[in-house]
């Protein structure tokens, strides 16, 4: 531990966060940057992109015009405030680049505190001459430079646009996300598993997204308490581009301070590893009696999460379908771009296909997110006492790859029911539309196996992977990339539904791939040292 001596006139509460904060940069050179690519680049290839669409001042009041009276929409992407380009840009992407930029923040607040004391670590740390405070600040130090360098990109790329404006919306979306990093570092104080940690901080992020759309649903200005109750509903109500509201950075940096003063409190007032919501203890004999069963319990809240969570989204799409064919209207650049996404079908099923498409893009976060439980259970120790029992490798990650790739199929059909009653008509071909996104998405789920079990240390790359997809199906088709672009990604085969004709070819061939996949990283399980 001799890397972590400090000066002797060092603080004794933070001694060693400088070295720490270092340690924690540099274990998230690869996941930090892509998240903050990622971000920036929604939002930066938005003006481009609206100009296309909204051209004209007649085009753009004829969106204002529709947003005022379309609840739905409002409720999707909230109110619009200006007719610029960087109004627009602020209306139609803020809300999703605050929260990317909260979960950014809530997964590295909680994989340098909570799951640093949960691997066993933080106690060799702490053996050291490291002060009580200093890890929880060097994690919320890392969290502020990913969401300093966010804001600094966007307020640069932006700046074309209006200066004020654009510094506006980098510094809303950056303290969106540091309200959430001390959301989770306070939750990380109350629990004892960092899983759980992750959970329920993502569980408040998307209630302040309900509360938001709940609140733009019943007004168009955002002035409904819902919507202030949000932390998502301050970043609109700062208004970019449109008579900026400085003063709500404050409502935002108020937050973070109460919140971190709160996480501080908590931190020194706990031993190390514990918590003050501790884990109930099992019951005295054991209950599971497989790994499957043992996996299902690990991931049991997960797949709960998700399958809410897809059920109401396709309530809430199929709810604004209509609306939607009301707001392209004539506008033929916006029926292009749904026609790239969702197929030549129609608008009104174009629309469906593309959304049904959306999901499916996300659910491959869910997969490689189920997958990956593998690799957190071998690098934390605990997949070895059960190995060594009358349990083998293959044994113990077909408990979890069921539960990856058969939860990836039910949060899919969940979200077919959801869009049928969302929509209200027919529910054989959404469902139909949204099941034939399991192949794809079972590609994304095999490359995260095959890294895992031929390339362990670089099993976070799936993220990248999943999150490269994600990228080209959400921007790509706005973007009028090559087709050679958009099928680089497994999505881009698939066919268009509903209304497109069913193609059994890609379908059977992505599947087979994804078949491969797996059994490939399954033998390099098996051949390789665990831990390793």
């Amino acid at each position: 531990m001799t890397a972590l001596a400090v000066r002797p006139g060092s603080s004794r509460q933070l001694a060693g966060t400088s070295i720490l904060l270092r340690f924690a940069l540099r274990r998230d050179r690869l996941m930090i940057p892509v998240w903050v690519a990622v971000d920036a680049l929604m939002v930066l290839s938005m003006p481009g992109t609206l100009e296309g669409l909204y051209g004209t001042p007649a085009e753009r009041a004829d969106l204002i015009r529709q947003m005022e009276t379309n609840s739905s929409l409002r409720a999707m992407v909230g109110p619009v405030f200006g007719d610029s380009l960087g109004a627009l840009t602020a209306w139609r992407v803020g809300i999703y680049a605050g929260a990317l930029a909260a979960v950014m923040s809530l997964l590295v607040v909680v994989r340098h505190t909570r799951d640093e004391e949960e691997s066993g670590r933080q106690e060799l740390v702490a053996s050291g001459m490291v002060g009580r405070r200093a890890s929880l600040t060097a994690a919320l130090l890392a969290a502020a430079v990913a969401n300093a360098v966010l804001a600094l990109l966007l307020t640069v790329g932006l700046a074309a646009r209006g200066t004020a404006g654009a510094l506006a919306l980098g510094l809303g979306i950056a303290g969106v996300g540091m309200v959430f990093a001390t959301m989770a570092a306070i939750v990380a104080q109350l629990t004892e598993s960092a899983r759980l940690a992750r959970g329920l901080t993502a569980a408040v992020l998307g209630t302040a997204f309900v509360l938001r759309a709940a609140g733009d649903s019943a007004t168009d200005d955002g002035s409904s308490v819902l919507t202030w109750l949000s932390p998502l509903g301050w970043l609109e109500n700062l208004r970019p581009y449109a008579s900026e509201r400085w003063w709500v950075l404050a409502l935002l940096a108020g937050a973070v301070a109460l919140q971190g003063a709160l996480a501080y409190a908590l931190a020194g007032r706990r031993d190390l590893g514990m918590s003050f919501l501790p884990t109930r203890p099992g019951p005295a004999s054991g209950r599971l009696g497989s790994a499957g069963a043992l996996a299902w319990r690990l991931q049991r809240g997960g797949v709960l999460g998700w399958s809410i969570g897809f059920f109401l989204a396709g309530v809430v799409y199929g709810g604004m379908t209509e609306g939607a064919a009301d707001l392209v209207g004539d506008n033929d650049n916006a029926r292009r771009i749904f026609e790239r996404m969702g197929g030549q079908s129609g608008l009104t099923d174009a629309f469906l296909a593309a959304m049904v498409g959306m999901l499916g893009l996300i659910a491959a976060l869910y997969i490689v997110a189920s997958v990956l439980r593998l690799h957190g259970e071998e690098t934390s120790g605990r997949a070895e006492p059960v190995l060594a029992n009358a349990v083998g490798r293959l044994r113990l990650a077909a408990g979890h790859l069921v539960i990856a790739f058969g939860g990836a199929a039910l949060i899919m059909l969940l979200a077919g029911l959801g869009f049928a009653v969302g929509y209200g008509k027919e529910a054989g071909p959404i469902l139909g539309a949204c099941l034939v996104q399991l192949p794809a998405v079972w590609v994304i789920g095999g490359v995260a196996v095959l890294l895992y079990g031929v390339l362990p240390r670089a099993a976070m790359a799936a993220w990248g992977v999943a999150g490269a997809v994600l990228l080209i199906g959400w921007i790509g088709p706005a973007l009028d990339v090559p087709q050679a672009v958009l099928d680089v990604s497994p999505f881009g085969h698939l066919p268009k539904l509903p209304g497109g004709s069913m193609a059994w070819g890609p379908v059977l061939v992505l599947t087979g791939v994804a078949a491969l996949l797996v059994a490939c990283g399954l033998a390099g399980l098996r051949r390789r040292d665990m831990t390793t």
